[in-house]
């Protein structure tokens, strides 16, 4: 049986998405198709999609699922970093909306067998790409004390983070860390009693810390938002979906500077740098789940969506 996500403020993401039916739009983030779904349902007249994954499952998978579209949609294997190129190779210039979801996906924690679940004792790989070359099991047995404790304190923003890693370094010294289950393990013994049983596994920030760096999370989203005021036409529209602070962090940060545009001192007579608005911010605040939908879909819960037009 096969395994679809349930996709994040749909609805409301579409909504933003789409400003023209008939227009070229890019899921660039389609994991099992759950947005894209929603997506080429709006679609009218000469309407397309593209969708884009670097996971080559999530690619069967959307093929699969939106293949009654017929060629109204393309799923191609590449990275949302890559559409720059997959632009070119498709002779377009600019499209009219980019979607990215940055979350995980129902199959990739339950299915993908990659250990990106604590609740699973799988092999301690967390590719997004599984062609892709560094593994958390590469980071949890070579990395030293300092940049173990690096990467859980940046990008878990982990408070305990000296001591897991002390935990993980005396732990590999006797055998490798193999599994998924055995770091969970691991972190839940760096925390007293008293912190094991609440409504967060000790391990969440963990796992997350490792899946951000093996997969390059955030240098890749830079990366896009560098790139993307030249992808999308004017009028078109740009939304993102976030589920944990750095990443909102970015994207917020990103948007506001685009709004802003010149970013000479105020106290300068005229502009010197040439910076002109690129996008105006489609709300000023993220718009966040209702509890209906968290309720519905626990996974939900830490999600932001952050629209801007291209103007």
């Amino acid at each position: 049986m096969e395994c679809f996500h349930r996709p994040v403020l749909v609805d409301e993401a579409v909504k933003c998405l789409i400003p023209l039916p008939d227009g070229t739009y890019i899921d660039g983030t389609c994991g099992t198709g759950g947005h894209s779904l929603t997506i080429v349902k709006r679609l009218q007249g000469n309407g397309r999609l593209i969708c884009l994954d670097r996971d080559p499952e999530a690619v069967r998978l959307s093929r699969k699922r939106l293949s009654f579209s017929g060629e109204r949609v393309q799923v191609i294997r590449a990275s949302y970093t890559e559409l720059d190129k997959v632009l070119k190779e498709l002779e377009l210039d600019t499209v009219d909306g980019v979607l990215l979801d940055l979350g995980m996906s129902s199959y990739q924690l339950e299915r993908s067998g990659r250990g990106f679940s604590f609740g699973r004792d799988e092999p301690l790989d967390m590719r997004m790409d599984p062609d892709g070359e560094l593994t958390a099991y590469d980071l949890v047995n070579t990395l030293s004390l300092k940049d173990l404790e690096g990467i859980f304190r940046e990008y878990g923003e982990e408070k305990r983070a000296r001591l897991i890693a002390r935990a993980i370094i005396r732990a590999r010294r006797r055998n490798p860390i193999e599994t998924s289950l055995q770091l969970a393990l691991l972190t839940k013994s760096a925390y007293p009693p008293s912190y094991r049983f609440r409504t967060r596994h000790p391990a969440t920030r963990i796992f997350q810390a490792l899946r951000i760096a093996v997969n390059r999370e955030l240098e890749n989203l830079n990366l896009f938002l560098d790139k993307i005021p030249f992808l999308v036409a004017k009028g078109g529209r740009l939304v993102i979906l976030t589920y944990h602070s750095l990443e909102d962090r970015i994207v917020k940060q990103a948007m506001a500077v685009w709004e802003k545009g010149c970013t000479c001192p105020p106290d300068l007579p005229y502009c010197a740098c040439g910076k002109v608005p690129l996008f105006r911010r489609l709300f000023r605040k993220a718009i966040q789940p209702t509890w209906k939908e968290i309720d519905e879909n626990p996974s939900a819960r830490s999600a932001k969506l952050r629209a801007a037009e291209r103007i």
